[in-house]
């Protein structure tokens, strides 16, 4: 079982989704995978991995004739590990932020640009 913000799912990909589906819990899971730029069976990948952590709840649209068609809720522990992931993204741009900062620097002086 995938382990969502770990391993081989990106904090940036995780965290896009899950603002995708708290923003819009009706999209279809193509529809999530255009919106993000990423392959549906990734998206599927994520999204069964999340159900399974139970980050967020597939409810089946009662009152539809496509019965295949579910909504995303995030749970309480998704909206606490969505907080988690978020905090754990921004904390890793910021280090890239200060690394890229002082590469620049550093060429500037190089280079003798101001």
């Amino acid at each position: 079982m995938p382990n969502p913000g770990k391993g081989n799912l990106k904090d940036g990909e995780l965290l896009k989704l899950l603002k995708e589906i708290e923003a819009s819990p009706s999209l279809t899971q193509r529809e999530l995978s255009h919106r993000l730029g990423i392959s549906l069976g990734k998206v599927n990948y994520i999204v069964k991995a999340l159900i399974n952590k139970g980050l967020i709840k597939a409810n089946n649209f009662t009152k539809s004739n496509q019965k295949s068609k579910y909504f995303y809720v995030l749970t309480p522990h998704g909206i606490e590990e969505r907080t988690k992931i978020t905090y754990r993204f921004l904390k890793d741009k910021m280090r890239e932020y200060d690394q890229l900062k002082e590469e620049i620097e550093q060429l500037k002086k190089e280079t003798g640009a101001r």
